[in-house]
């Protein structure tokens, strides 16, 4: 029963966001003199021939992957109790300079792709170092500093795409770095279509995916397996607790700040390494602060991350066909929005409710018990009378 209680209680908040934010739309839809029905069919509309289908399967999972590490960078830093609102400028810098560093080297096929990780994850780590030193040190609010450094982080890249790292002409409409050569490029998993019988679809699905899932493995060990885990969890909750118990909290704030960097600097590299194979004008922008939605409704847990990202990438692949079907794509943003909103709310009412039955089972814990009459060998309080008045008599 207790699990079912925990099970119950983890997707109540979600479960109501879903529902507050399906009424909401359906509202909307018809103020603007639409059949909210065409919306619903539009959405679940995957196409008419198999191709069609996995097809919008791959849109989904390629648009899924970055929104899911956005959710994991966020989370890791909700659990010790920090905003990480620097997730987007930390992926945007991490991309931009792991595209011309990939650009700028010459290394086997796979090396080259460790390379491009590896300095991706290190320039996520740094940006977001930055936010920790200043907290530990000057006290500054993570929030203020990680949102002052995300217009750094834009204006850098800028900066650096349009100087040193430039590889397109002068005088082009899009701006880009040098192309990864083949080597530093991530290979797809189109191959798994064919395996499991479905039709091969005309995009590629990102071999990023991979990495994705182990990332998730790996937080979700980190923080509920390990020692590491725990301090993270126990200075979350009580910093001055956690201190007194032998726990460095400012070493865990830097600690945690740098593993939800590293994890922010992965965000940009399966459309660099899976798609585009350079940083340009035009790279994905907003997926740290959608990140920050999809930790919300997944409850900062890896696997309810996962399937936050696969509604808002759900959710995303409907805006145009939205469109050609005369609602405007804005719908898809109400629903996120909706989505974030109702989540913060019923995360606030279910905690409240926890908090109520666990101080009511705490108060009836707390009440003594009725004392009972003391039984002897005989068995009950009657018997030991009977026999005193016996030996009386």
């Amino acid at each position: 029963m207790t699990v079912l209680r925990r099970i119950g209680s983890a997707l109540f908040a979600p479960a109501i966001a879903v529902v507050f934010a399906a009424v909401i739309t359906t509202l909307v839809i018809l103020a603007i003199g639409e059949n909210p029905s065409t919306a619903v069919r539009v959405l679940f509309d995957f196409g008419d021939t198999p191709a069609q289908q996995t097809q919008a399967i791959v849109v989904i999972l390629n648009r899924a992957v970055p929104l899911f590490l956005a959710g994991l960078a966020v989370s890791v830093a909700f659990r010790m109790g920090l905003f990480n609102i620097g997730v987007e400028g930390q992926y945007r810098m991490a991309t931009v300079l792991a595209a011309g560093a990939g650009a700028a080297v010459s290394l086997p096929a796979p090396l080259h792709v460790v390379f491009v990780i590896v300095v991706a994850m290190l320039v996520g780590a740094f940006w977001a170092a930055i936010v920790a030193v200043l907290k530990v040190t000057r006290g500054v609010s993570e929030v203020i500093s990680s949102i002052m450094l995300n217009f750094i982080a834009l204006g850098t890249a800028s900066w650096l795409l349009t100087g040193p790292l430039r590889g397109s002409e002068e005088g082009a409409a899009i701006i880009t770095t040098k192309d990864l050569p083949e080597s530093g490029q991530f290979p797809g998993l189109n191959g798994l279509f064919d395996l499991v019988g479905l039709a091969q679809p005309r995009g590629e699905l990102y071999g990023f995916l991979v990495v994705a899932l182990v990332a998730g493995i790996a937080i979700s060990v980190l923080l509920k397996r390990t020692r590491f885990g725990f301090d993270l969890r126990a200075t979350g909750l009580s910093a001055s607790a956690a201190t007194a118990s032998g726990i460095d909290a400012r070493g865990m704030v830097l600690k945690t700040m740098l593993i939800s960097g590293a994890v922010a600097g992965l965000i940009g590299l399966p459309d660099l390494m899976g798609n585009t194979h350079h940083f340009g004008t035009e790279f994905t922008a907003g997926l740290g602060f959608l990140g920050i939605a999809v930790a919300l409704l997944g409850r900062n847990s890896p696997l309810g991350i996962a399937f936050a990202a696969l509604l808002f990438a759900f959710l995303d692949r409907a805006a145009v066909p939205l469109q050609f079907a005369d609602i405007p794509a804005s719908v898809v943003t109400i629903i996120q929005g909706t989505i974030v909103l109702a989540v913060v709310i019923a995360n606030e009412i279910a905690r409240q409710l926890t908090r109520r039955r666990a101080e009511g089972e705490t108060g009836q814990a707390a009440s003594p018990a009725p004392e009972s009459p003391p039984t002897g060998p005989a068995g009950t309080a009657g018997s030991r009378i009977d026999e005193h008045q016996g030996a009386g008599a």
